[in-house]
């Protein structure tokens, strides 16, 4: 691929992360399924936030955590997502810029605010994630900058976004441009919530060849295989994309590309806070790729990325992260 000025374009769900910790305590008296990520209206969001302890900002939603961890990576990143013009929409504008990240597109006045997900976090490091989807499930077509598409090398596309009407028409041309400007295609499965919901439009997509690098974790391509089994699930879907990429947590991850596998073991790390770990893989494998790095290499940027944003809360890298990776890499 020629002449691209960004190597990564995601398009995602922009939401202000709320974080705060939480015992299991906590959890059962609220009905909340720990590990799990729920969609929740307004009202929810304004009653869960008043019951939660000390809570934290952070710009996130999946798709922008990449992006900024391509950029943190030294890798040029774009970024495509819905706010509204109100004072979480300015923070989170000014906070994924402020990450190298470019992100032009502009707010827009729905009637609806700008995205939140209330996020608690248990000592075992696992977060629950109640998310008000707002402006961001409102994204329309008209909002793409389609030049800015055929500019990026990559274009990565973010699975929750799949499930509101309106950005998934936006996600849908999205592809069709950048297949046009002969550009890949990556999407994350982000959830097997969104398998459920949307095999079918998934399914078409990766069946008909509009995919090019898809990431999944081990339950989502499972799911999506239909069977229990992993290293069925593989192959089952490893042919119908050019790149697959899986990881399976503590027991690291696995590649396949073009008839070569690599796999890596996860790196260690303390565990704190889980947000935003798959995030943070897909944008080392990403960046890697872009500076040419292999398939194994590409698979231990991700997996070394990974271990330091689950070191500490939030998920955006606090560490120098191209010293990280030449320190580990070398």
């Amino acid at each position: 691929m020629t002449d691209t000025r960004l190597d990564v374009l995601a398009i995602g769900n922009a939401i202000v992360d709320v974080i705060a910790d939480a015992d299991d305590d906590f959890l059962a008296r609220e009905g909340l399924t720990k590990g799990s990520m729920r969609l929740i209206d307004a009202d929810e969001a304004t009653r869960l936030y008043e019951h939660m302890g000390s809570a934290r900002e952070i710009s996130g939603g999946s798709a922008g955590n990449t992006a900024a961890g391509v950029a943190a990576l030294g890798a040029r990143a774009g970024f495509i997502g819905q706010v509204a013009p109100d004072q979480l929409g300015e923070f989170y504008i000014h906070d994924l810029r402020a990450t190298g990240v470019e992100f032009t597109t502009p707010p827009a006045d729905f009637g609806v605010p700008t995205a939140r997900s209330m996020v608690l976090v248990t000592p075992d490091g696992h977060r629950t994630m109640n998310t008000f989807l707002g402006a961001a499930q409102h994204l329309p077509v008209r909002a793409l900058d389609e030049q800015q598409i055929r500019d990026a090398a990559i274009l990565y596309l973010e699975g929750y976004l799949w499930d509101p009407e309106t950005p998934r028409y936006a996600m849908i041309r999205a592809i069709e441009v950048a297949r046009g400007a002969g550009r890949k295609v990556a999407l994350t499965l982000s959830d097997t919530f969104c398998i459920d919901r949307h095999r079918a439009g998934f399914s078409q997509l990766i069946d008909g060849g509009k995919v090019d690098i898809l990431f999944a974790n081990e339950a989502e391509i499972q799911a999506l295989a239909g069977v229990p089994h992993f290293e069925t699930a593989v192959q089952a879907v490893q042919d119908k994309v050019e790149t697959l990429v899986v990881t399976r947590s503590e027991r690291g991850a696995v590649a396949v590309s073009g008839g070569e596998r690599a796999e890596v073991p996860a790196e260690p790390a303390d565990v704190v806070d889980t947000t935003g770990a798959g995030d943070l893989f897909a944008a080392g494998f990403l960046a890697g790729r872009a500076q040419g790095r292999g398939l194994e290499q590409s698979l231990r940027l991700g997996a070394i990325v990974a271990a330091e944003v689950i070191s500490h809360y939030g998920a955006r890298p606090e560490a120098d992260l191209r010293a990280l990776a030449a320190e580990r890499l070398a």
